[in-house]
Formats: C-alpha cells, structure tokens, sequence
C-alpha cells in the first residue's frame, strides 16, 4: 500500500515556466493546481503586485502568509504546487520536487513577451527582482534559492519546450509508482 498524498512541488525562478508547467502536469495527472502568488494575494488585497511586493520587501509578514497558505492547500494532496519555494516549503510533504532552471536572457524574453517592455529592461529588472527574492528568502527562511541541487528533478528549460517539460515530470512521478 502506498503512502503518497499525490503532491508535487515546483519551483524555479520567473520565466522559467512554472506556471505553465505547473498547469500542464496537473493537468495530465488529474490533480489540483496550488499556484497561490503574490499576484492572487495582490488581487485579493485590491493592490497591484508591484505595491505588494515593495510592501513584502519590509514586513516578512506578506511571505510568511503567502507561504502558509500554499503549504495549507497542497497538504490538502492531488496537486501540483508551482511557486518559487516550492520544493523548499515542501521538501519533507511533496513526493516529488522539481527545479526548473534556464538561462537569464531566456527568462527575461519570456517576461518580455508575457508583459511588455524591452529586453534589456526586463533583464535589469529580473535580476534586481531575482536578488531582493535571494535576500529576502534568506533572510526569513534561512533558504539559497540558488542551491536546488536537492530536488528529485532539476530540468533546463531553455531550450525544452513547456509540453517535454511536463511530460519528463509526470514520467519522473509514474516512476515512483504514485499513479
């Protein structure tokens, strides 16, 4: 008998593809997506996600709710968890961790093409929003975001499409027998 909850957990940094991934693994396995963001809180809030996250950058108080809240709905199980600390929120829960890593100037022309801008702003914007992550990350967890190296999982997505991706995700879940 198995003892799974049916959950997976997937980050990776933005423009890396975890929210379509996220959606197209769940989809394939029949699970609920967890995909609770600063963006769903910032709705919920009635401000944008750039006054949320300047707010996040000075109470910890704003991740600490967006993180208990995500562990709260994927220990509910039959789902798949995308957000960018994922696999370190749920590293003793998830039956399955998934980093998803690519190149700066990939992510940054995924940005670009998802919400506007030109490259070389979306790139100096990435990385300034990559290291107040890193430190802020750091400083309320304890957690490098930038050593993943003990997820199950690790797949470059710079030059893999999102369909391959999911595809290597829900082969790598059926391999441990969870479905």
């Amino acid at each position: 008998m198995s003892n799974r909850r049916g959950i997976i957990a997937i980050s990776g940094k933005s423009g890396c593809g975890n929210t379509t991934v996220t959606h197209l693994v769940a989809e394939k396995l029949g699970f609920r997506v967890v995909n609770y963001t600063f963006r769903t809180m910032a709705g919920e809030m009635g401000i944008s996600f750039e006054e949320l996250c300047a707010l996040a950058e000075k109470d910890d108080a704003y991740d600490l709710r967006l993180d208990r809240k995500q562990v709260e709905l994927a220990k509910e199980g039959n789902c798949v968890l995308g957000s960018r600390l994922a696999i370190w929120l749920l590293k003793n829960e998830a039956d399955l961790t998934v980093f998803l890593d690519a190149s700066l100037e990939v992510r940054a022309e995924r940005i670009a093409s998802r919400e506007g801008g030109t490259h070389i702003e979306v790139m100096e914007k990435t990385v300034a929003r990559d290291q107040r992550d890193h430190e802020r990350y750091k400083r309320i967890y304890g957690y490098n975001n930038d050593d993943y190296r003990f997820a199950d999982l690790i797949i470059d997505t710079t030059v893999t499409d999102q369909y391959d991706v999911a595809r290597q995700i829900v082969e790598q879940y059926r391999n441990l027998g969870r479905d």
